[in-house]
């Protein structure tokens, strides 16, 4: 059994389009379509800064890995990297030419990238924030994704109705054709060693071999739309939440489903794993987000009290506080007081 008790961060005038943990933890921090991004301390909940200076929404917002600089992207198409300890703002990333929809830190921290809709990948200098590379993504859309994989590799992901492609950023080649699902795709995502691709369509989850580009397994149970799908952190279990207001639990190794849990009343939108991959939350329009126990399938808590639905849960980095989003604007961290 969990104890949760629950703290509100007020602050925001419209939606926290994404949410992220310092990596100590003791930081969260919130993008809105606002236009700001507000730090926020994690034990009292009190806002520490509120960084203001993009011009439209914005949507991406990530630390550094020392958590010292903060970047945040915009749709006003640049990147801005804040001190995290002052608020003051270090440098405003020039060139892009649209939207850019995600920023994130490279593993060496020296070097920032940003992904836009103008079909660019940019790498910029944190210390200086010149530009340092742009690399032209001609078969890149607003839908697809850039990603780092754990080998120094990126890769981005295309898709194109029931196809998906997997191109080399570096050299802009092909590197794989996924194909077999026979609706849309509507999502897909790597495992956490890069060696696997998960990807839904209507009921089904297939699992694929990134290396290869061949598929593993195709996962069939549920009897709706999968809107979502989840590797744990240890990658031995993949998560799918479903329109059919279930979410399953899959063994990645044999493709075996483990567990059905039931017990959201509508469609369950999202699902995420808890560092330690021991539980999965789900968030639903039904206005809940449930935290089950991995290994039993069983529900642990259910969060409510909600007048709006969740639009965005992420667990802090010892798994003790889950910070949500919701359409009223709020912010909440559940911190979790007891285990017993």
């Amino acid at each position: 059994m969990y104890n949760f008790e629950v703290t509100t961060l007020e602050g925001h005038t419209e939606l926290a389009t994404n949410l992220i943990f310092s990596q100590d933890g003791q930081t969260v921090a919130s993008a809105s379509y606002d236009k700001t991004v507000k730090l926020w301390d994690a034990t009292s909940g009190k806002l520490i800064h509120t960084l203001t200076g993009h011009t439209d929404q914005v949507w991406s917002v990530v630390f550094s890995s020392d958590g010292r600089t903060v970047a945040s992207a915009s749709l006003d198409k640049t990147v801005k990297l804040w001190d995290a300890t002052s608020g003051k703002l270090i440098n405003t990333l020039t060139g892009h030419t649209d939207t850019i929809w995600s920023v994130v830190f490279l593993p060496d921290g020296r070097t920032v990238a940003s992904n836009s809709r103008d079909c660019t990948v940019k790498f910029w200098d944190v210390n200086t924030g010149k530009l340092i590379n742009t690399i032209v993504a001609k078969y890149a859309d607003e839908d697809d994704s850039v990603i780092f994989l754990p080998d120094g590799k990126i890769v981005m992901f295309t898709v194109s109705g029931e196809t998906m492609k997997l191109w080399d950023v570096h050299t802009g080649k092909l590197i794989h054709t996924l194909t077999g699902h026979t609706g849309i795709v509507r999502n897909a995502e790597f495992s956490p060693d890069g060696k696997m691709i998960a990807s839904t369509s209507f009921g089904t989850v297939k699992l694929w071999n990134a290396n290869t580009g061949k598929l593993i397994y195709a996962l069939t149970g549920h009897t709706d739309e999968v809107e979502s799908v989840i590797f744990s952190p240890d990658g031995k279990i993949l998560a799918s939440a479903s329109d059919d207001k279930t979410v399953k639990l899959w063994n990645v190794q044999t493709g075996e489903l483990i567990h059905t849990l039931t017990g959201h009343t509508k469609l369950v939108w999202s699902v995420i794993f808890s560092p330690d991959s021991r539980i999965v939350a789900s968030t639903s329009t039904d206005k809940t987000t449930k935290l089950w126990n991995v290994n039993t399938g069983e529900l642990i808590y259910t969060l409510t009290g909600l007048t709006y639905s969740v639009n965005h849960v992420i667990f802090s980095p010892d798994g003790k506080t889950i910070a949500s989003g919701c359409s009223d604007n709020i912010v909440r961290l559940w911190k979790m007081t007891n285990e017993l």
